[in-house]
């Protein structure tokens, strides 16, 4: 029985070892009027410079709209993406996942809702100010040599709302133990929590963090910046792994043009790569 699950256990591993990923966690800041100087007309062509030079192979974002998802794919033809606004429909916040459509194809996607309802589109619970949700895929290469899911989310954003930051954690968990558990997993978002609180301790149960497993590091702790490019102190935008993953780089990058920035956020990064089963 052991010689059996054997290949199963361990051909996503053998098949993608070797073969870099690079992953981007990206909120974009949603098209606000009042972002000022920022709004998005401004800094929409920053932000699609800030992706072509991080050239990720998938991208997690949050505050995504469709206007500025269809843009970026508009203005870097390699990329396809997958969504739906976190009210199920296209009026709204998506926590688009994009690929490059040479390298990864979708086998499988979908959406769920951190909620005690998690397959009804809009629904939202323990006084959060608004539903809160997951995007996931099951990219294969386009070689057809391996598979791994991707999962993206935002988290409530209140300081009132850690008690459902960490309901939502335990909602995501529960959906990913339902998963084939031989398949390797990434996780990105924006949690809206400080590494190593309450969420990040429900979260990274059965995961490794990027940043702190990572070969090499470079960027500041804090991944919020408000558009002013100092960093705040907690890091709250993520890259969590699970599988048999080697982090050569992680990266809070906070290339800018000028002193304008892409984001209100900087953008988090990582090249990974599955280790060869010994």
């Amino acid at each position: 029985m052991i010689q059996r699950l054997l290949p199963a256990l361990f051909a996503a591993a053998l098949t993608l070892a070797a073969a870099d990923i690079r992953v981007t966690s990206f909120n974009v800041r949603y098209p606000s009027k009042d972002d000022g100087a920022n709004v998005w007309e401004n800094r929409k062509d920053i932000l699609i410079e800030s992706v072509r030079r991080m050239d990720p192979d998938v991208m997690g974002t949050q505050e995504l709209f469709k206007l500025q998802g269809d843009y970026i794919v508009e203005k870097l033809p390699d990329y396809a993406w997958i969504g739906v606004s976190r009210r199920g429909n296209t009026e709204d916040e998506y926590m688009g996942v994009f690929y490059k459509k040479n390298k990864w194809k979708v086998i499988d996607s979908g959406n769920f809702w951190l909620s005690e309802t998690p397959t009804v589109a809009g629904s939202s619970n323990w006084n959060m100010s608004l539903p809160r949700m997951a995007t996931w895929a099951l990219l294969e290469s386009a070689e057809g040599r391996g598979r791994f899911y991707f999962v993206n989310t935002h988290m409530a954003h209140r300081r009132e709302d850690e008690a459902a930051r960490q309901k939502s954690a335990t909602v995501i968990q529960e959906w990913l133990g339902k998963l084939d558990a031989f398949i390797p997993v990434i996780l990105t978002g924006d949690f809206n929590s400080p590494a190593e609180g309450g969420t990040y301790q429900n979260m990274i149960s059965g995961f490794s963090d990027a940043w702190k497993i990572a070969l090499q590091r470079s960027g500041p702790e804090g991944t919020f910046h408000g558009f002013r490019g100092k960093p705040g102190n907690a890091r709250i935008d993520w890259i969590f792994l699970r599988g048999s993953w080697l982090v050569k780089e992680a990266e809070t990058v906070t290339w800018n043009d000028n002193g304008r920035y892409p984001s209100d956020h900087f953008p988090v990064r990582a090249v990974v790569e599955l280790e060869r089963v010994r």
